[in-house]
């Protein structure tokens, strides 16, 4: 096993059509090392088959994609158009520097890449939010969860969009440095404290169902209810379906039966009144249909990751009179 020596190398995947927000990010934690920290940092590596425009950037790379092989940590940035496959050189290249040894991490949408190497099979896996769907459907064989901000599972690991690469380039500095130099670099990020990837993607995810889908008008309308006790049978009076059945199309439509469902709902209704109202956490668990305080900070932990109160001091709107 590899561990992390005077000169610790992160090979920085530039083959296909990128996003620079997630490549800037990860050359930019990685190269600059804290002021506490005076050897044992990383080289940072741009790896890729030829010079590569990034929106209006253009960027050399430092070395060919076959320099990844000898690299300690390998990431693939996100790729900007999931409909186009993964480069197969770039697969390739993936795939046989975690055979040698390396440590793989994909930032958002780059996870595509990792799934195409086949490094997500039987592994937990992440990306945004928007095509965690897509990711499953192309790769089954990967544990895909929506709900995260990073998974690590040792020698693979991806991220969720935007902020969460960086969450996961800390959480790699964490791994290697320890949470003192993890937090220090976070710090100079102007960025709290290194997160946990087990925290939510805090988003509220939205279903999107044809018009002329059963439950189109069903989720609509359950939507402007969740103040009130809704059961699966009145969900499914409402459609004029059997029980049973209304289970069958949410599974296949939403990934959820309809209480987890209705329970998910009911933490997105409760985040936006956090952000936008000044209402007590009490008031805001009988808006919600969650009926007390207790109820409401038990499922919004469980499903967002953190209290109430925490949410509310992190995203509280700013209101101007």
């Amino acid at each position: 096993m590899r561990t992390l020596s005077d000169m610790h190398t992160v090979a920085l995947a530039t083959a296909g059509h990128l996003l620079h927000f997630e490549l800037a990010v990860a050359y930019e934690i990685f190269r600059t090392p804290p002021q506490e920290v005076t050897d044992g940092w990383y080289d940072v590596l741009l790896c890729g088959p030829g010079p590569v425009r990034i929106g209006p950037f253009m960027v050399e790379p430092d070395h060919g994609l076959e320099r990844l092989i000898s690299a300690d940590t390998v990431i693939v940035p996100a790729c900007a158009d999931i409909d186009e496959p993964p480069p197969p050189e770039l697969v390739e290249a993936v795939r046989a520097a975690h055979e040698a040894g390396a440590r793989v991490a994909s930032l958002c949408t780059g996870a595509f890449a990792l799934g195409a190497a086949g490094l997500l099979d039987g592994r937990r896996a992440t990306t945004h939010w928007a095509h965690t769907a897509e990711l499953s459907a192309r790769h089954p064989q990967a544990v895909v969860d929506p709900d995260v901000l990073y998974t690590d599972n040792g020698s693979v690991l991806t991220a969720a969009g935007k902020a969460a690469a960086v969450d996961l380039c800390i959480h790699l500095i964490h791994l290697d440095h320890g949470a003192g130099i993890a937090n220090t670099v976070a710090r100079r990020l102007v960025m709290p404290p290194h997160r946990p990837g087990g925290q939510a993607q805090f988003v509220a995810t939205p279903m999107q169902v044809s018009g002329d889908h059963m439950l189109a008008s069903l989720l609509a309308w359950a939507r402007e209810r969740l103040d009130q006790p809704l059961t699966v049978t009145d969900l499914a009076r409402r459609a004029n379906t059997s029980p049973r059945n209304l289970g069958r199309q949410f599974r296949a439509v939403t990934g959820q039966t309809p209480l987890q469902w209705l329970l998910t709902q009911r933490v997105r209704r409760a985040q936006e009144l956090l952000e936008a109202t000044d209402e007590s956490v009490e008031a805001v668990a009988v808006a919600t249909g969650m009926g007390t305080a207790t109820t409401l900070r038990r499922q919004f932990k469980r499903i967002a990751g953190v209290p109430p109160d925490s949410y509310r001091r992190s995203f509280r709107t700013t209101r101007t009179s």
